[in-house]
């Protein structure tokens, strides 16, 4: 995004450049839409830093958002601090929290959804007792069977795994610890759990609320936190184009002499008399 003044100015959207016409005519038709100031085609592997060091024909940009395969993420990486980027994210993961009331097969099918996404993505089962564990365990061995993408989520399945707890406050601490980017609730009483769970990229409540139709349109936004990262961040939302930014006004110096005196006196403590003059004059 290009900033002017107090205004965000027009962004650049950037479609693969491996995508076919129609999807580039889709990209120049959010771009009109969206009033972008570019649309570009530089999304090939070895292109991906080139938005971020701009050239000639690309303006400085104050801020690169978006998902991405590793290879942005790498890109991200790179420039994060000579510009501003939403996070670094990836592999997806999602954690389905279940007990014995779930149905195996919706909760496998979720599993695989989020397994054929990449071969490093994480799948896991957080169980409430062992008998869902080995229905479920069932139920991706006959789906695998005729999915198109089972070699790769065969390889996403390898880095998962199943977490068997006892009870719904030892699933609680788990998902709490593993602070996944997806958490779906597969659970008898999901809404009473959901306000227990602190730590989350993006939270789905109950069997209906799936997370791939979040992948697909429902919901907020879906560049979220992943690593264990939603501990201390959330997803790309309108607050990353938000700064926070504080100013000081000062009418009346005299009303303001015992802050001076202390700015004074601290900078003495420290052993900085400039700091202690320009707080002195303005007691006069």
């Amino acid at each position: 995004m290009l900033r002017a003044g107090w205004a965000i100015s027009p962004s650049i959207i950037c479609p693969d450049d491996r995508c076919d016409r129609s999807r580039r005519r889709r990209a120049r038709g959010v771009g009109r839409e969206s009033q972008a100031h570019t649309v570009g085609a530089r999304g090939s592997r070895s292109r991906r830093c080139e938005w971020l060091a701009p050239d000639r024909r690309i303006p400085p940009c104050d801020v690169v958002v978006g998902p991405g395969n590793q290879y942005v993420t790498a890109a991200k990486r790179l420039v994060a601090g000579d510009v501003g980027i939403d996070l670094l994210a990836g592999p997806s993961e999602l954690v389905v929290f279940a007990d014995a009331t779930a149905d195996p097969a919706l909760v496998a099918a979720d599993l695989l959804a989020q397994a054929e996404h990449d071969p490093c993505a994480l799948p896991v089962l957080v169980s409430v007792g062992t008998s869902l564990s080995a229905q479920v365990d069932k139920e991706i061995g006959q789906q695998l069977t005729d999915l198109p993408s089972a070699d790769v989520a065969r390889a996403a399945l390898a880095h998962g795994g199943v977490i068997t707890v006892e009870t719904i406050d030892e699933g609680i601490a788990v998902c709490d610890a593993i602070a996944p980017e997806h958490l779906q609730l597969h659970l008898a009483d999901a809404p009473a759990v959901a306000p227990r769970l602190a730590h989350y990229g993006a939270l789905f409540i109950g069997a209906a609320a799936g997370e791939v139709l979040a992948d697909y349109g429902i919901g907020p936004n879906h560049v979220l936190p992943t690593g264990g990262t939603a501990r201390w961040t959330g997803g790309l939302s309108v607050l990353t184009f938000l700064r926070v930014r504080t100013w000081v006004r000062m009418i009346d110096a005299s009303a303001a002499r015992e802050v001076i005196e202390d700015a004074a006196w601290l900078g003495r403590a420290e052993g900085l008399e400039a700091h202690v003059l320009a707080a002195s004059l303005r007691s006069h």
